[in-house]
């Protein structure tokens, strides 16, 4: 595959689908506490990556679990940057003990779409990540200017695209509400990945775990990336 293919891991109780979503990812974005997982989960996600050869990434959102990261929190930028490098450092703790090494991180949820159009929420993400290891890469909505506000950090940021998720005119995300946010169709899913892999901005593509029929729109996506 030319393309690394994410996935959002560690946030479902169903270990049977997320073993298969691995199957045909490059990439695994671990959910550490925040809006999702446990230590629990984090060690079957990381043994699962680590025996399939899926690079470990974490996964931090808001501390939201009772609406899974999905809704803005009044967070202060001291307390998001304090909550993104405990929730990498509680991933990091389980997946030394495993031998594995934390290679991205990715902010989940509102965190990230918050930190597409406001610089002070992306600046603090990226100070939670500069504070724990400025030399790991961030994944960020690719042409939006939270990867400038990384970039000028110092930090490296890498452009995400979304192969099951409809985009807004300005580039970003249709929001969950609408009743067509999401691309559940395989072969339709398989070629935005490719229209996002041709743009040229991408470098990370992603499907997200819930999304119904997740592993046949990996499946699809991954058979699309390679031929």
């Amino acid at each position: 595959m030319t393309i690394d293919l994410n996935c959002d891991m560690g946030e479902l109780d169903d270990a049977a689908h997320e073993a298969a979503l691995m199957e045909q990812i490059t990439s695994a974005n671990i959910a550490c506490g925040g809006h999702a997982g446990d230590e629990a989960t984090m060690e079957r996600t990381v043994r699962l990556a680590l025996d399939r050869g899926v690079r470990i990434g974490a996964h931090p959102g808001y501390p939201d679990r009772a609406n899974f990261g999905r809704l803005e929190m009044p967070m202060s930028p001291a307390e998001i940057a304090h909550a993104v490098r405990r929730q990498i450092e509680r991933l990091e703790a389980v997946a030394r003990r495993l031998g594995g090494v934390i290679v991205h991180v990715k902010p989940h949820g509102a965190l990230y779409n918050v930190a597409v159009r406001n610089a002070e929420v992306a600046r603090a993400i990226g100070d939670g990540v500069a504070q724990w290891n400025a030399a790991v890469p961030l994944f960020g909505l690719a042409g939006s200017p939270m990867l400038a506000v990384w970039r000028a950090m110092g930090l490296t940021a890498l452009g995400e695209g979304f192969a099951d998720r409809r985009y807004e005119a300005d580039g970003t995300l249709r929001p969950r509400k609408f009743p067509d946010a999401l691309i559940t169709d395989p072969l339709e899913a398989a070629a935005q990945a490719l229209r996002l892999k041709r743009g040229g901005s991408v470098q990370t593509i992603c499907v997200h775990g819930d999304t119904p029929g997740a592993v046949a729109i990996l499946k699809a996506c991954r058979e699309a990336l390679t031929s």
